[in-house]
């Protein structure tokens, strides 16, 4: 890896504040690290340093996430769309490369997590900071480890796996581990923050043990450890968390943190570097975004990204409340003629500047877990419980239950129940690949993709085994002789 990124002769530190927006605050200085990890508050700037490279980690993980699925795709008019990002278009269509910037910046800001987190790790315990300092910080930098490397496993397959800061350049230069050998770090890592996290907490955005055992859940889940995963999201189910009693509400800007999260990455509107622009991504190019947002702004440059495709417009059931709280159908223009446009409205929020937002992205939340938990119950041949958990999530859509116990059925059935509970929040990818279905699923997309569009290059959607997992970055390998290649790229 780069050792510009990964050696830590300094830290950017993220000052912070006692108060419940921890992490709304700015970087304000860089500090030796010879001089830092002395206090308690050098531990909680360095912790609160490792969840800032959340921020950049979601800033568009939708492109991996959702267009990489039969969820979203971009607007195929080139006036629609910002134009100098064909690279969105690639991973969409299945024929990135090692150079794309979009997979290789997860890469990246996974790592840089990673570097954070060795960092406090291989300090806090003979620190002289307090024992619940150690306890709860320790199990935030654990959790965290344990969730960048997840991301990375997910998506890129074997990775190098680092527990230990990098001080030297050979060190740095480690070669691929087997993603079995990653998992059992993960586990260990999101298992010890399950055992040492509270189950609240007074600051908002910081992880708690439900955050950890829905990770494991997501862990054990994916790979195929049903029983594992079955005590990790049912122990979630007794945590005081509880869906909130409209879908819509979820998302908007006043209910942050809501009763329903249970791992969210903060944002912030504002000049301090902490604001996010999902909105001015994911509706159409405007020359002036006033018409949807109120606020005046040309967003062409960026606009026309992780539209709603026309099969998932199709996947919502008749009076399905989720659909209006998830998807605009199009918007009023300046003449008060309606343009047919769908996209997402989740993030769409009252904001006061251009292109700066104050949306946080939730990354876990209770229905996600109940629809989890329901998919592994059917796994366990227990499809009378699994419907418990599902009814629970389709009762708040305004939807009757589901009956059927003939478990591939239910299995179809709760898949689809979390593509639209969930769409727009990065998870159907991983959701197909997990299940199996990546494959079987994304040919059949392309093909009414390439009948739509005729335009389209015939390597698109060219959906084999290796396109599961993304491309190695090309100038890792360059820096690092010990990095393999994927297959297919």
């Amino acid at each position: 890896m780069k050792i510009k990124n990964y050696i830590l002769g300094t830290i950017v530190l993220w000052a912070t504040a006692c108060s419940s927006d921890f992490l709304d605050e700015a970087p304000k200085t860089s500090i030796s690290s010879a001089t830092f990890y002395q206090t308690e508050s050098d531990y909680k700037q360095a912790v609160s340093g490792a969840y800032a490279t959340l921020r950049s980690l979601y800033g568009d993980a939708y492109v991996m996430g959702e267009m990489r699925s039969d969820n979203t795709d971009y607007n195929y008019k080139t006036n629609d769309r910002g134009g100098q990002n064909i690279e969105k278009e690639d991973i969409a269509g299945f024929i990135d490369i090692s150079a794309n910037q979009y997979s290789n910046r997860k890469y990246y800001a996974c790592y840089r997590g990673i570097s954070r987190c060795n960092a406090i790790l291989d300090r806090i315990d003979d620190s002289a900071i307090s024992a619940t300092a150690k306890q709860t910080y320790g199990g935030e930098a654990k959790f965290l480890r344990a969730f960048y490397y997840f991301e990375l496993v997910q998506y890129f397959g074997d990775v190098p796996l680092y527990i230990e800061e990098v001080t030297s350049e050979s060190g740095a230069a480690l070669p691929r581990s087997p993603k079995a050998d990653v998992y059992v770090q993960i586990t260990k890592d999101a298992t010890e923050a399950a055992a040492q996290l509270p189950v609240t907490q007074t600051e908002k955005g910081r992880v708690t043990q439900g955050s950890a055992k829905t990770l494991l859940g997501y862990v054990y889940m994916t790979l195929k450890d049903y029983a594992n995963a079955e005590t990790a999201l049912k122990s979630v189910t007794t945590l005081g968390y509880d869906l909130m009693p409209d879908y819509a509400d979820l998302f908007k800007t006043a209910n942050k943190n809501s009763i329903e999260s249970i791992f969210e990455v903060q944002y912030l509107q504002g000049n301090q570097g902490l604001q996010n622009n999902f909105t001015y991504q994911f509706i159409p190019a405007l020359v002036n975004t006033n018409v949807i947002t109120g606020l005046t702004g040309n967003n062409q440059s960026i606009g026309g990204w992780n539209v709603p495709t026309d099969d998932l417009l199709a996947a919502y059931e008749t009076g399905d409340k989720r659909k209006d709280g998830s998807i605009s159908m199009g918007y009023t223009d300046a003449e008060g003629q309606f343009v047919s446009s769908p996209f997402t409205n989740k993030y769409l929020n009252p904001h006061s500047i251009f292109n700066n937002c104050n949306d946080d992205w939730i990354v876990y939340r209770y229905a996600d877990v109940l629809l989890l938990l329901a998919e592994c119950l059917n796994e366990e041949a227990k499809p009378a419980d699994a419907l418990l958990y599902l009814n629970k999530v389709r009762a708040r859509a305004g939807l009757a239950d589901v009956t059927t116990t003939v478990q591939t059925t239910l299995r179809d059935v709760i898949a689809k129940e979390r593509r639209v509970e969930l769409a727009f929040e990065n998870h159907r990818w991983l959701d197909l690949v997990r299940t199996g279905k990546a494959i079987e699923v994304m040919t059949a997309f392309g093909v009414k993709m390439k009948q739509k569009y005729s335009y389209l290059l015939s390597r698109t959607y060219n959906v084999t085994a290796d396109k599961l997992i993304f491309p190695i970055p090309f100038d890792e390998r360059l820096l690092n002789p010990e990095l393999t290649q994927n297959n297919g790229y």
